[in-house]
């Protein structure tokens, strides 16, 4: 099959008598077995990978390495960014490999291809204390549901995924604190507790309902991912709902948090990824050139 529709599918509902046999197939059983975040990223590389592929007139089953290599150049060429190509991939290698296991194909074209480095420090420190307030000022006065947004997403550090999920019935209260149930990537279920502003934005927003999304829409439907994309662009120009995560790492570090303390908090499974906010961090605060820019002084 050489057009990319073939990678572009939903994940079907497959019993054990669907027989593998296409792309189609396997690209469907291969997406099932993931949380739907990661089922959404992992669709696109496939589809990036199956418009290129396509392009070339091979099929995808029968693809080698030298087209791998010629889809990482071309990729490069096009600017994208390291991480991006490593974790494409990553989804390719994987949909082969399932293929592999279910005796579609003989051999993965991926395994063998050189992965880009992709730097262990973050290229981003977020936004800054400041920053943050003028924000949260600027969705305040915007309305309830821009407010609640980003302080879900600056003083609680979640992923957009998260907060749009979230629904009415996962607040609650503990111990003296408003909380809020979460599904982690993975789907790990964790408790969070909101903060004073942020418990406040978050009932003003909620009012007297008792069920349905936290974020929804006239329809009664949760906000996407889209609209919320809109609703930060418009506060914050230039500005990702992901950069409040680094904000939010970097911000509790300075405020004096223990590192597993804001891994914990920011959901990371790996603290190497909380380690990566604060090397930058810490490579900033403590450069050389201001101990040498006072000894020259003195």
């Amino acid at each position: 099959m050489t057009a990319p529709a073939a990678l572009t599918a939903a994940p079907a509902t497959l019993t054990a008598a669907v027989q593998l046999r296409t792309a189609d197939d396997v690209a469907a059983a291969y997406l099932a077995g993931y949380g739907k975040t990661t089922r959404e990223a992992y669709a696109r590389d496939l589809r990036a990978w199956g418009a290129f592929i396509g392009s070339i007139g091979v099929d995808v089953l029968a693809a080698h390495r030298v087209h791998v290599d010629a889809f990482c150049r071309a990729a490069e060429a096009a600017g994208v960014a390291p991480s991006t190509l490593a974790r494409r991939l990553t989804a390719i290698s994987g949909f082969y490999a399932y293929g592999v296991d279910e005796g579609l194909i003989a051999r993965n074209p991926v395994d063998r291809v050189r992965r880009p480095r992709v730097s262990d420090e973050s290229s981003s420190l977020g936004l800054d204390r400041d920053e943050v307030r003028a924000v949260l000022r600027a969705a305040e006065a915007d309305g309830a549901r821009s407010h609640a947004l980003v302080c879900l997403l600056a003083l609680n550090g979640l992923r957009i995924s998260e907060a749009l999920a979230a629904d009415v019935s996962d607040l609650g209260h503990e111990r003296g604190h408003r909380t809020l149930r979460v599904r982690r990537k993975g789907g790990k279920l964790a408790t969070v507790p909101l903060a004073p502003r942020t418990a406040a934005a978050v009932e003003a927003l909620v009012g007297d309902r008792e069920a349905g999304p936290i974020f929804a829409t006239r329809s009664g439907r949760g906000m996407d991912r889209h609209a919320a994309w809109k609703v930060i662009r418009r506060l914050a120009p230039g500005v990702s709902p992901h950069s409040f995560r680094h904000a939010f790492v970097t911000n509790a570090l300075d405020a004096g948090v223990a590192l597993h303390v804001v891994q914990d908090a920011a959901g990371h499974a790996d603290p190497r990824t909380t380690v990566r906010y604060n090397r930058r961090r810490h490579q900033l605060d403590s450069h050389a050139t201001y101990a040498v820019a006072s000894f020259i002084a003195e």
